[in-house]
């Protein structure tokens, strides 16, 4: 098959699988991309189809189409990114991919199953990650820090190089208040004094309380203090 051919079938089963309701839906939720480039392909429907394209010899040919032209084509990317069985080629396929990233739902969604074998690796992968100038190349960063290293491969050195990042942006702050939350979650102790002594900017130290707050994962009586540590603003 051409490499037009491949991904134009593709095209033609993300339309196939069109729910316009879902489409609807989901045009607020993605305010950073036109509407035009959403087809409104339900998550479940874009994992199966990305199974079955992941198994097709010529997929190569279509992870290389970048930047694609919808926002479901990213998606199904991310998906087939995450099925990868093989680390360096999907981590390859991961650095190829994350400056063409455009939304916090490819970013969010894209984690390839294969990166939990192989931790000492990608801890090397997100420091270069996270001092990238690109918004969601970050937020992965963060995200894949979060997802792997706050349990049994957690160090101290990792919430330190996540405070250390500012930036402008709401995708970036806003995973970083999630990653905070989460640590409080799980590594209580040890993240507590980054919200006692306030080394977070105002807004993301404030978001990271709300979110702890939210949590189920956190007593009663640590929402309790954390909410007293909150920053007044005007």
């Amino acid at each position: 098959m051409s490499e037009q051919g491949l991904i134009e079938e593709i095209r033609n089963e993300l339309f196939a699988h069109q729910d316009e309701k879902y489409r609807e839906f989901q045009i607020p939720l993605m305010p950073t991309l036109p509407p035009d480039s959403m087809v409104g392909v339900r998550t479940p429907e874009l994992r199966k189809l990305a199974k079955e394209f992941g198994k097709r010899e010529d997929i190569q040919t279509f992870l290389d189409d970048l930047p694609h032209k919808y926002f479901d084509e990213n998606q199904l990317h991310a998906f087939i990114l995450s099925g990868m069985k093989d680390y360096e080629a999907c981590v390859e396929g991961v650095k190829t991919f994350l400056p063409y990233v455009d939304n916090w739902a490819t970013c969010d969604q894209m984690s390839p199953k294969i990166f939990k074998k192989h931790r000492p690796e990608l801890l090397k992968e997100i420091k270069v990650w996270l001092k990238s100038k690109e918004t969601y190349t970050i937020r992965f960063g963060v995200g894949m820090l979060m997802e792997h290293f706050l349990d049994e491969d957690f160090d101290p050195a990792y919430p330190k190089m996540v405070a250390k990042l500012r930036s402008s942006e709401y995708y970036v702050n806003m995973m970083i208040a999630w990653y905070f939350a989460t640590a409080l979650a799980k590594q209580y102790e040890t993240v507590l004094p980054y919200i006692e002594e306030q080394k977070l900017d105002v807004w993301t130290h404030n978001k990271t309380i709300q979110k702890a707050v939210e949590s189920y994962r956190i007593t009663p009586e640590q929402k309790e203090y954390l909410k007293s540590l909150k920053i007044k603003t005007r």
